[in-house]
This record gives C-alpha cells, sequence and structure tokens, in this order.
C-alpha cells in the first residue's frame, strides 16, 4: 500500500493552511518524522505489575472481552481517530475498519470538519458497510462549536458514517503552533453541555497528546459527557507534527521549550479517575474512560485499564502497520491481545473487571 512515501509528495497547489491541504501534510510528517514526544513518556514505565508466580487459572481461560456503550468487544481497544477528508484517507479508512472488524475492536475517524464543508469528502469517512458491527466513533474539534458548529453537525457527522457516538477532541495547543488556527476555546464547556443534552448518542471528549486534567475532568463530568479520553502526553506531540509544516519562525523557534508540556497518559488517567469518583451522582450514567497517548504494547493496555481506564487507544503505531498491509495491522493487534492476556495471566487477572480491580500495580518507588 504505501501511501505518502516522501517521494509521491504532492506539490502544494492549494493554500497551505486550507483544510485538505493541511490533512495531507498531517498524514505526511506522522508517516515520515519523528514526531514524538522528546522529553516526556505516557508514564507506563513507572508501574510495575507485581508478579504472581501461582496463578491459579489457565492462561486459555483469559478473558479480555469488554463492552463499551452496549457493544461487545473482544479486547479493550479502539484505533484512534486518525485520518480523513482526503484522497489517501479513503483506503486507509475502510482497511483499518477491517482491521476493526476482523479483532473485533473499536474505531474512531479522523475529524469530519472536512466531510461537513464538502460533502464530496463523505466518502473518505465511510467504513460502515466493511464493518458492520464495530463500536464506531465519529469524531469533530470541540473548538468548531466556537465556529459556527452545532448540534445539526455533531448529527451530520453521527450520520454520515452511521456511528455509534461522537468524539469531540480538544487541542487547543495544537491549534496553538498551526499557522492560521483556532484560538478561540472561550466557553466551549458550555457548549459541549449543549451538545450532550441534545443528543441521544455518546459524547466522548478526548485531548489529542496534552492529557486531561482532574479539574478539566471534572468540568467535562458535569457538562454530561458519556466518556473521556486522556489523549496524554508520550506519544504523538502535536506540537511536533505542526513544528514541521509551519511558516511561523517565531512559532518554530519556540516549539523546542514547549518539550516537556503535557500530562502523562498514566498520570491523567489516574486524574479522570478520581475526579469521575468525586464527581459521582452529577452524571448518572456511567462515564467510559479512554486511555490514550503512547500505549505502544499490551502491557501498557493493561496498565492503563489497572489505572482506571475501561478501554484503550492506539494511533500512530497502527497507520504506519496498516500502511504495509491490512494483515500486518491484524498481526499487530494480535499481538497487543497477546500481551495483554500473558499481563493479566501474570497477576492473576482473569477477566477485564479482576485487571481493574488488581492490587497487584505498583508505582516504582
Amino acid at each position: 500500500m504505501a501511501l505518502f512515501k516522501e517521494k509521491n509528495i504532492t506539490k502544494k497547489t492549494e493554500p497551505h493552511n486550507s483544510n485538505s491541504k493541511r490533512k495531507e501534510e498531517h498524514l505526511f510528517i506522522a508517516l515520515n518524522q519523528d514526531v514524538s514526544f522528546k522529553k516526556i513518556n505516557s508514564g507506563f514505565e513507572d508501574y510495575n505489575f507485581i508478579h504472581q508466580a501461582l496463578p491459579e487459572t489457565d492462561l486459555n481461560d483469559i478473558d479480555t472481552s469488554t463492552e463499551v456503550f452496549g457493544k461487545k468487544l473482544k479486547l479493550p481497544l479502539m484505533i484512534s481517530p486518525l485520518v480523513g477528508g482526503i484522497k489517501a484517507a479513503e483506503e486507509i479508512n475502510r482497511n483499518l475498519a477491517k482491521v476493526a472488524g476482523i479483532c473485533r475492536i473499536a474505531m474512531g475517524v479522523g475529524s469530519q470538519r472536512a466531510g461537513i464543508e464538502n460533502t464530496g469528502n463523505e466518502k473518505t469517512y465511510q467504513v460502515r458497510e466493511i464493518a458492520p458491527d464495530i463500536l464506531l466513533f465519529a469524531n469533530l474539534g470541540a473548538v468548531q462549536l466556537n465556529y459556527g458548529f452545532g448540534i445539526n453537525e455533531c448529527s451530520r457527522a453521527i450520520n454520515m458514517i452511521d456511528a455509534d457516538g461522537i468524539i469531540l477532541h480538544l487541542n487547543s495547543l495544537q491549534e496553538a503552533f498551526q499557522s492560521g488556527g483556532n484560538h478561540n476555546f472561550k466557553n466551549l464547556a458550555a457548549k459541549i453541555e449543549e451538545i450532550c443534552k441534545s443528543s441521544h448518542y455518546p459524547v466522548v471528549v478526548r485531548e489529542v497528546g496534552f492529557g486531561i486534567s482532574a479539574d478539566t475532568a471534572v468540568k467535562l463530568v458535569k457538562a454530561g459527557v458519556s466518556g473521556i479520553d486522556a489523549g496524554g502526553a508520550g506519544g504523538t506531540s502535536w506540537i511536533e507534527v505542526e513544528k514541521f509544516r509551519s511558516d511561523s519562525k517565531v512559532l518554530k523557534n519556540i516549539a523546542d521549550s514547549f518539550s516537556e508540556w503535557g500530562i502523562p497518559t498514566a498520570e491523567s488517567i489516574k486524574m479522570i479517575k478520581e475526579a469521575v469518583s468525586k464527581c459521582n451522582g452529577t452524571n448518572n450514567n456511567k462515564i467510559v474512560i479512554f486511555a490514550s497517548g503512547g500505549i505502544r504494547s499490551g502491557i501498557d493496555v493493561a496498565k492503563a485499564i489497572a489505572l482506571g481506564a475501561d478501554i484503550a487507544a492506539i494511533g500512530l503505531p497502527v497507520l504506519k502497520n496498516i500502511q504495509i498491509s491490512v494483515r500486518r495491522c491484524i498481526d499487530y493487534i494480535q499481538e497487543i491481545e497477546t500481551g495483554l492476556k500473558i499481563a493479566m495471566f501474570g497477576i492473576e487477572a482473569r477477566n477485564i473487571n479482576e485487571l481493574k480491580n488488581t492490587r497487584y500495580l505498583k508505582r516504582k518507588a
């Protein structure tokens, strides 16, 4: 498949800040440059499981299945929102949907703003015919609620792909480093609350890589969200991505000074869990905690669940594997599944509920 290798990159025939051109550049940079955090790790390396030498169970009996928003998943994993709105996205999303369907995991599509603004882009997101039974999420930038979007656009995003819910992503730091970015994040909590009250589907709010703090989690719980995705620091840095594509010498020069900005994913999960517990009763629905940001292995997934998450999500490694082939991406997900099972076996956690309640995850001294 090998899309968007350097020799195939197109010349800039569109304005630098056009939505479609920006998406092409994001995809190219993510696949061809090192855009990881340089000074922050996900935080999972700060925790170890305490090995149980006598697990009193059979590895073959370990059950990694879970239920999220009424849909059964083979393992607590989602393909994070990645691409959409450009020609290359159609094939990528359809192949990702094949992986999600075969592996019985969840999936989110890339930001659908391009599909809302130009109906000709809708097909680049549409994957339901490929995977009719998967847990599928629509996706829009929350900041667009301050730029003319509202419940109608959220409903259009849902209907566009026959989704089970919608993700509203928070990307304030990315927008700050993006030439021509959307900087008005005023009163977004109230507008998110309006979407939640008007919606008949789950609304999940996620960070794109700088973490959700306890205070932000409290705001989101009070707004009535159905799920919160930590989107913590330690994986892909969107400051790094924007640094590569920026025309601003000022933004390029200051990007490195933000190399330690963000909440590591592991710590963000703990903050969200604590906030949700404190706000118990504010939102009558169980709030699903998603963990994304630097999750790379089955052990990372296990640690995320043990720290308080209900489901983990992986982005860039999946994107890179799907560039090789659908088969390679399936193999990668199966590696995640096997690693998760063995980690659970090693601490005598026979199912996801027991993993969530394990006492065998300890922070290193």
